[in-house]
C-alpha cells in the first residue's frame, strides 16, 4: 500500500527541467531561459573564463546567491512559483539574464 501511494505522488509530481548555462566572454549562456511555473527547475552553471567579473550568480527573486569556482558545475535547484521575469546577474550586477517564466 505504502509502495502505491510513493507511485502516485511521483506520477503526480511535475517532472524536473534540466537547464545548462554556462559562462564565457560574452557573459552568460544563454542569456534568456524560458522555464515554467510550478515546474522544478535544475539549473546547472559552469564558468569556463576569468575574463569577467560573474564569479558568482544571484537569483533574487528566489534568495539564490552562489560562487562559481572555475570549471566547476554548479547546481541551482528551485521551483518557479510566479509567472513573468526573474533576472540572474553577477555579484556585481554588471551580467545579467533572464528567466522567462510561463
Amino acid at each position: 500500500m505504502k509502495a502505491m501511494l510513493i507511485a502516485t505522488l511521483l506520477a503526480a509530481a511535475p517532472a524536473t527541467r534540466d537547464v545548462e548555462m554556462k559562462v564565457t566572454e560574452r557573459g552568460f549562456e544563454p542569456n534568456r531561459i524560458e522555464v515554467k511555473k510550478g515546474v522544478p527547475l535544475h539549473l546547472v552553471v559552469t564558468r569556463k573564463t576569468d575574463a569577467t567579473c560573474a564569479k558568482e550568480l544571484v537569483i533574487k527573486d528566489v534568495n539564490l546567491r552562489k560562487e562559481l569556482p572555475l570549471d566547476k558545475p554548479v547546481a541551482f535547484d528551485f521551483t518557479p512559483s510566479k509567472s513573468g521575469e526573474m533576472t540572474y546577474l553577477c555579484g556585481m550586477g554588471m551580467i545579467s539574464g533572464v528567466l522567462v517564466v510561463q
